[in-house]
C-alpha cells in the first residue's frame, strides 16, 4: 500500500527528516508541523491547531506511529493536502507508556485527511514496512516505501 491522494504524491523529499531533533511530544509535533509550513501546505497557525487536537485526543496510532493533525476549525489554514515525516530513532515518549519513532504530520483539504489516514495505517500494520522505514538511510528510501515512487 502507498500513501497518495487521488494519484497525487503528497509527501516530498524536503518534508522528510530521518533523525528528528525533538525529545518530547510537543517538540515532535512542532517539528512535523514546521515541515508542513515550510512546504507551503499550511499557514503557521495550523501547528497550534495540531497541539489543540493532541490535547483533545491522542494522535498515537500504535506501531510506533503518531499522526498529528489540526482541528476541524483549522481547515481554513490548509492550503494543500500534504504529509511530513519525522523519524526519531531514539523514540519519543507519547505519554501513557507509549513510544513513538515515526511522526507523520498531516494536512488534508476538506476530508482528504481521512483517505490519507487510512493509507498510512495500511503501511504501518505491515511489520516489514515499518522495519524498512526504521532502516531507511535517505529520504528517497522513505518515499519509495511510503509512495512506491522515487523522489
Amino acid at each position: 500500500m502507498s500513501i497518495t491522494f487521488s494519484g497525487r504524491q503528497v509527501l516530498q523529499a524536503g518534508s522528510i527528516v530521518l533523525d528528528g531533533r525533538a525529545r518530547d511530544k510537543d517538540s515532535a509535533i512542532d517539528e512535523a508541523g514546521r515541515l508542513l509550513v515550510a512546504a507551503g501546505a499550511v499557514d503557521e497557525g495550523y501547528v497550534t491547531a495540531m497541539h489543540d487536537r493532541e490535547r483533545t485526543i491522542s494522535t498515537y496510532m500504535g506501531s510506533l506511529l503518531s499522526i498529528p493533525h489540526g482541528t476541524s476549525a483549522a481547515k481554513k489554514l490548509i492550503r494543500s493536502t500534504a504529509l511530513s515525516f519525522v523519524r526519531y530513532p531514539q523514540g519519543i515518549d507519547w505519554g501513557g507508556g507509549k513510544r513513538v519513532e515515526f511522526v507523520l504530520g498531516i494536512a488534508g483539504v476538506d476530508d482528504q485527511h481521512l483517505e490519507l489516514l487510512a493509507n498510512i495505517a495500511g503501511v504501518f500494520v505491515d511489520v516489514e514496512a515499518v522495519e524498512r522505514l526504521r532502516d531507511a538511510t535517505t529520504a528517497e528510501d522513505v518515499l519509495e516505501e511510503l509512495t512506491g515512487a522515487d523522489s
